[in-house]
């Protein structure tokens, strides 16, 4: 299996051998429970459904109901595919634990995840611009403005692709090569090198 949906926990930390404090972050990933094998005959790939964290049935619509049924398991509030050709390793309804995915050969993952929304921010947040400066010469509360934008009698406009000021955050990140610190299988957490993208309690895919 390559792979697995979890949930982030928060941050830590953790001393490595030469006494260094690392900042870490502790994930609880799965245990997932296969909703749908997808296969080269049937879909056009192969791929495998994983199913992640329990959810009420009156929250859950008809059709996902059913779905989840026919693997034997109750409703989820989280679906990943991942695709794979697992010859038929995988049926409806197997749980993939912590253990099954990340081994001890295992030493890095990425981790792809919803990053925080930070609403609409001006271009020294966003961007890192570093503001037009003192307010000498008759500025007045232009220090975090973004400036000239371009030319004037030609293009006569704003070209596209500046940037400026906007939404920020909200978006979907992956990280790689994420070092793995710790894996407690018992409680299904594994602790991460870093930081990863949201917040707590927000949905993680974690590939080996």
């Amino acid at each position: 299996m390559p792979g697995l949906i979890g949930k982030k926990v928060g941050m830590t930390s953790v001393f490595s051998a030469d006494g260094k404090n690392i900042p870490c972050t502790v994930v609880e990933a799965g245990p997932c429970v296969v909703t749908q094998v997808k296969t080269v005959e049937k879909d056009g790939y192969a791929a495998v459904q994983l199913a992640y964290d329990e959810k009420k049935t009156k929250h859950t619509s008809a059709p996902l109901q059913g779905h989840f049924e026919k693997a034997g398991t109750t409703p989820k509030k989280k679906l990943v595919e991942f695709p794979a050709d697992f010859d038929g390793e995988l049926k409806l309804g197997d749980t993939v634990t912590l253990s099954d995915v990340f081994t001890e050969d295992v030493t890095y993952v990425d981790v792809t995840g919803t990053s925080k929304g930070k609403g609409f921010q001006g271009v020294v947040k966003r961007h890192g611009f570093a503001g037009v400066g003192g307010q000498t010469h008759g500025q007045h509360n232009r220090l975090r403005h973004p400036g000239s934008m371009g030319a004037s009698s030609w293009p006569s406009r704003v070209l596209p692709g500046m940037r400026m000021a906007g939404h920020m955050g909200n978006e979907r990140v992956k990280v790689f090569n994420l070092q793995v610190m710790k894996v407690i299988p018992e409680n299904n957490l594994i602790v991460l090198k870093g930081s990863v993208p949201g917040a707590r309690g927000s949905y993680l895919i974690l590939e080996a």
